[in-house]
């Protein structure tokens, strides 16, 4: 198994910016593919952005494509969501989540995920 914590939420202005991190233990690290997603309360959790084992392939959704940016640092067992020029609309709840198979978008695609940080733009 692999264990995820998420940090660096917060509160911002439209238009500022961010920077999660997502620190993993367990496993060996590169075994997983990662990725993020959020929730906003009531609503289905979506995905974000994703990174595969040797950050040689990223997805994006398209509400966040030219603005976030994922990444990943394999000696660190660290994988982060920097995420710039924030919107209102960009207020939910992150997960971190990892996989450790070819995954696509879909929530079940992942098997673990972390606790969650919140991210709240205000307009």
């Amino acid at each position: 198994q692999v264990q995820l914590v998420e940090s660096g939420g917060g509160l911002v202005q439209a238009g500022g910016s961010l920077r999660l991190s997502c620190a993993a233990s367990g496993r060996t690290f590169t075994n997983y593919y990662m990725a993020w997603f959020r929730q906003v309360s009531g609503k289905e959790r979506e995905f974000v952005a994703s990174i595969s084992w040797r950050s040689s392939l990223t997805n994006y959704v398209d509400s966040v494509k030219g603005r976030c940016t994922i990444s990943r640092d394999n000696a660190k067992n660290t994988v982060y969501l920097q995420m710039n020029s924030l919107k209102p609309e960009d207020t939910a709840v992150y997960y971190c989540a990892a996989s450790s198979g070819r995954p696509g978008r879909l929530v079940n695609d992942y098997g673990y995920w972390g606790q969650g940080t919140q991210v709240t733009v205000s307009s």
